[in-house]
């Protein structure tokens, strides 16, 4: 059987494989609890020197430690089926970076608990970083919490024919009153132009109660949206063709206010203060739990390849109460 020791709070918390190739299904199915509790204590726990399975046996350790897989909807960026409810990683070039985020925090309604599994691990860097959203709430300067909480943020995304990422793609249709109808479900709003174009709107909350601990967290995705995360040159590039409210993506405060340079560079801030990484081993198993715990990607070099699988949805009635309307 597999030790746990105990530690003081660690991101990720690991546990090693007391025989190499132990499977991971048996992992879960035997010690569930223990897990379950350690995922919530530290926000995100590494499985490692275990057999995966490929994924037939991530989706039978997502089955076992939290039910049925989800599907990825509003997509917000581009990613590829591998089986099922298993999908690859972001499928953007391995020269970016991808900022840190919770996923699907723009959403009504976003998966609690996050599965990635190494399938084949980088050449150099690749890491998935992950931040405790606890500890970015507290380091953030007390004002800024305090606008936030006040108004709240907004993100906009403006669907450019033939620029871009596809609506079709986003909603995982091309009829507009499919579309209307997603959006008036999901609180966000919408408005056509005359070219094709879609531009949406949604106000969510920055600051949440984690619905188990109590504790605040910094639960959004404002500093991944926000245009000025970009690298400088594609900011540039996307400012001589845009103006700031046409860009295809980024993020206000929730009554549209212009959020300062200043502060941006702050939350930027705080999350790197609260970055931890590890550099991925083949069939490594990453459990986040995402009220807690933000992920990104480092540019990398070499065939990385995760397969991800998200789990758990939240309540979007419980998560509706706070926001701006």
């Amino acid at each position: 059987m597999n030790g746990f020791p105990e530690s003081e709070h660690t991101l990720p918390y690991v546990v090693q494989a007391a025989d190499e190739g132990d499977p991971v299904a048996g992992l879960v199915a035997a010690d569930r609890a223990r897990l379950r509790a350690l995922l919530t204590r530290h926000g995100a726990l590494l499985l490692r020197g275990f057999s995966v399975g490929g994924s037939d046996g991530l989706e039978r350790a997502v089955r076992e430690l939290s039910g049925e897989p989800l599907p990825y909807t509003e997509r917000s960026s581009p990613r590829s089926t591998i089986k099922g409810q298993i999908y690859t990683s972001t499928d953007y070039p391995p020269d970016q970076e991808i900022f840190l985020h919770n996923e699907n925090s723009y959403q009504t309604s976003w998966p609690t608990v996050l599965y990635f599994h190494c399938v084949r691990p980088p050449a150099t860097l690749g890491a998935t970083p992950l931040a405790d959203v606890r500890r970015v709430h507290a380091e953030l300067d007390p004002a800024v919490r305090e606008e936030f909480a006040r108004r709240h943020w907004m993100y906009i995304r403006n669907f450019h024919e033939g620029f871009g990422t596809a609506w079709q793609y986003v909603f995982s249709t091309d009829d507009r009153l499919a579309v209307a109808d997603y959006c008036r479900a999901h609180d966000v709003e919408f408005s056509w132009s005359d070219a094709g174009g879609l531009r949406t709107k949604a106000v969510r909350r920055a600051i949440h109660t984690h619905p188990v601990t109590g504790e605040p967290v910094w639960f959004n995705h404002v500093a991944m949206f926000h245009h000025t995360t970009l690298p400088p040159e594609v900011q540039e590039g996307l400012l001589a063709l845009f103006a700031e409210e046409d860009l295809p993506s980024t993020a206000c405060y929730g009554d549209g206010g212009r959020i300062p340079d200043e502060v941006m560079d702050h939350i930027r801030g705080c999350y790197r203060k609260a970055t931890t990484r590890f550099d991925w081993h083949e069939d490594d198993l990453l459990v986040v739990e995402n009220m807690l715990v933000a992920h990104g990607r480092e540019p990398f070099t070499g065939p990385r390849r995760i397969a991800v699988a998200m789990a758990e949805p939240s309540s979007p009635d419980e998560q509706r109460g706070g926001d701006i309307r």
